[in-house]
């Protein structure tokens, strides 16, 4: 997540902030130095971190904090508010034909961010082509053709072709009946000559309604030298940023976008064409900061489902609230799970989870609990379907026999129906509780998320 480290920060500041009903210029002066300390590290450009230092500053001394709020929390709204302020609005990509064209160097992941997008776009009800221009890149045709099939889009493009510009000609026409095409041109290693002037040509012909600039999250200030040229040459309406699921800085995307004085339109969370989101700049901070992003998870949750249904038409989740709770019910559980991403990114839209609680987890915490989801699944496929619909017959010869069927350990079984029972038991409460219960908890677990009432900070 970029710039992770601002949740933890902030954090321990804050906190002593707590009980105080005003805050002084060295209270304030703590803040802003953990502010610049875990910006500066995630490589945001000097400039923008002086601004954005100054804001939260005047504001914190100056406004006065509305009645019934701590010092504490104004200062934390303050300090959202600013960051929101800082990545700015997301860019205007408005439901309707249109043709965006992608430019980047190469390992950016423009190839990737097309299917993505044309995925996107897809979940929206338009109909969306990717056009493949990059005669430059060995194996760029294949990865675009296959990333495209998975993403059940429409492709052209041609691997014998040499002619990029005539490629994205016939490419526009041959997708003509589609709602939204993007063309996707080539990198190069640096910003040579040849790749302003192909892309430039590129554009004459595409007239684009959108040029979106395709950052890898890694890159540093490095971008905003690549964000000037490229607005120079065709001009940017946006940015992507790609390779999120890592433990890239990402702070060099901020001062590209405030170079091309434009904003952030899509975020790239990891390999498979479903892992893109749309910019969402609350969501976003209030995830960084680690209040949450239900909107976000929401979005995923529904998704999940939509894909468990397709897959299996009998099964139905609301119905696991009401009835009974089987191993069958479980695994389907786990597929919808492993379908919505990283377990470290959904947890990170959860507020309470994200920012520094997450930080102080052991590293390999989430890797160890997606492990166990995919042994437990492995688990599962060697019982019998009298076995996932009745767990309780599961006896010792029987968790032998699955062990032995699915080359596991009978102590890794036994985990298994423990996890089933704590699982069903959870459900069990959760069905005898009526709504007031369900109100007084989330209000307990910090509300809404988001700054409802600042979550659990």
């Amino acid at each position: 997540m970029v710039l992770e480290d601002l949740g933890g920060s902030l954090r321990g500041t804050l906190d002593d902030l707590r009980g105080k009903t005003r805050v002084s210029e060295e209270d304030i002066a703590d803040v802003v130095r953990e502010i610049q300390r875990a910006m500066l590290q995630a490589d945001v450009e000097v400039a923008l971190v002086q601004e954005l230092s100054n804001g939260i500053k005047e504001r914190s001394l100056e406004e006065e904090p509305p009645a019934g709020t701590s010092a504490r929390d104004h200062v934390l709204r303050i300090v959202y508010e600013e960051l929101v302020e800082l990545v700015g609005e997301s860019t205007e990509l408005p439901l309707e034909n249109q043709t965006i064209m992608l430019a980047g160097l190469q390992g950016a992941g423009k190839t990737t961010t097309a299917a993505k997008m044309a995925w996107w776009f897809e979940t929206k009800g338009m109909k969306a082509a990717v056009i493949q221009t990059d005669t430059f890149r060995p194996g760029a045709y294949d990865q675009a053709r296959k990333m495209s099939e998975r993403a059940d889009v429409e492709f052209y493009g041609n691997k014998d072709g040499d002619d990029p510009v005539e490629i994205a000609r016939k490419g526009l026409e041959a997708t003509s009946d589609a709602d939204i095409q993007i063309v996707d041109t080539a990198g190069r290693h640096a910003l040579e000559d040849d790749l302003i002037e192909e892309i430039e040509a590129i554009e004459q012909v595409a007239n684009p309604d959108n040029n979106l600039l395709v950052l890898d999250a890694a890159i540093g200030q490095g971008a905003k030298d690549q964000a000037r040229e490229f607005e120079d040459a065709i001009g940017i309406n946006g940015v992507v940023i790609t390779k999120l699921d890592g433990t890239a800085k990402g702070g060099g995307a901020l001062a590209a976008v405030n170079e091309t004085n434009s904003s952030i339109a899509f975020l790239g969370t990891g390999e498979t064409e479903k892992d893109i989101e749309r910019f969402d700049p609350s969501g976003f901070i209030s995830r960084l900061m680690g209040m949450g992003d239900l909107e976000q998870l929401s979005q995923r949750v529904e998704r999940a489902i939509e894909e468990a249904h397709d897959d299996d038409d009998d099964w139905d989740p609301e119905q696991v609230l009401e009835g009974e709770f089987t191993l069958k019910d479980m695994k389907k559980q786990m597929e919808t799970m492993s379908s919505m991403g990283p377990l470290d990114q959904v947890m990170d839209m959860i507020p309470g989870f994200g920012g520094g609680l997450m930080g102080q987890l052991p590293d390999d915490a989430m890797e160890q609990t997606e492990e166990q989801l995919v042994i437990f699944d492995v688990i599962m496929k060697s019982m019998t379907e009298e076995e996932l619909e009745h767990p309780e017959i599961i006896d010792t010869s029987r968790a032998e026999r699955i062990a032995l069927g699915s080359g596991r350990s009978i102590e890794e079984v036994e985990q298994l129906i423990q996890q089933y029972e704590m699982m069903n038991n959870a459900l069990e409460q959760f069905q005898k509780m009526n709504n007031s219960d369900m109100k007084r908890m989330m209000k307990q677990m910090g509300g809404g998320g988001g700054l409802g009432g600042l979550g659990p900070f």
